[in-house]
């Protein structure tokens, strides 16, 4: 019983390896005024989706530019192979930004598969904290939700809409517009916990390459005081930042509370 009860958790901590992302992407960042396109979300890694997302799991969903604002409905969406797609036409010229909130997950690990799972995704932070308090060698539950947006430039104007807070537990507002940046250019973005600056947090930023995973690639930096991160893009293509925000949980039943966040966008 022990021996299928450790199988299931170990089940249970690679499925959450091989599907530890989600991330908004769209074919092309770049797009001309009052024309359609789609947006898909990748539950997995930046380059491959492992499986579509429920639409009971969406709570907020929706798409701000310049006059425009858009509440996603199920009608909007469509699964296709393993992926989750929404139907969007832009309107006039400007800088959108889209999101998206998934409702709370739970999943359990005994104390091998958390720390393992903890390292894999550089909670540096969460695996000091659990060797001082004594719980390193303790299973954990975990509540975790996902919370994803994407930048596209429609036309050429840009516009202020990048900076618009959707409220989100844990997200990315960008500094300065990132489609006034070119490869080589510095952008700054400023990460947000329950709307305000999260400090001295370690986010993820990467871009696909050839033959290669996007993770692999990845390079690793801290918000400074102001919750302010800055990366530099090194080559045109399509471009995310990453984090994980994990806290001790106060509910009754759950250790762990991990808010995910990304942001994408195109680089020319």
């Amino acid at each position: 019983m022990k021996r299928l009860i450790s199988m299931v958790l170990l089940l249970a901590a690679y499925i959450l390896f091989s599907s530890h992302e989600l991330f908004l992407k769209t074919d092309s960042y770049f797009i001309s005024p009052k024309t359609s396109s789609e947006l898909y979300l990748y539950n997995g890694t930046f380059d491959k989706s492992e499986n579509n997302i429920t639409r009971d799991r969406i709570q907020d969903s929706r798409i701000i530019g310049p006059d425009f604002e858009k509440f996603m409905k199920e009608k909007d969406y469509y699964d296709k192979e393993k992926s989750t797609y929404l139907k969007f036409k832009a309107g006039s010229a400007g800088t959108y930004v889209a999101g998206v909130l998934t409702l709370p997950k739970m999943i359990e690990m005994d104390a091998k598969a958390f720390n393992d799972y903890l390292e894999h995704e550089g909670l540096e932070d969460t695996i000091l904290k659990r060797k001082q308090d004594g719980s390193f060698t303790h299973g954990a539950r975990e509540k975790y939700s996902k919370h994803v947006k994407l930048l596209l430039q429609v036309g050429d104007k840009k516009t202020e809409e990048f900076k618009a807070e959707f409220g989100f537990p844990v997200e990315f507002i960008p500094v300065n517009n990132p489609y006034e940046a070119s490869a080589g250019d510095t952008i700054s973005f400023k990460l947000l916990s329950n709307g305000k600056p999260l400090p001295n947090h370690i986010v993820h930023y990467s871009t696909s390459m050839p033959e290669k995973d996007a993770h692999e690639n990845e390079s690793s930096t801290r918000t400074d005081e102001n919750g302010v991160m800055t990366m530099t893009p090194t080559q045109s293509g399509n471009w995310y930042v990453a984090t994980i925000h994990m806290v001790k949980s106060q509910e009754k039943g759950v250790d762990y509370e991990s808010n995910w966040a990304t942001l994408t966008f195109g680089v020319k």
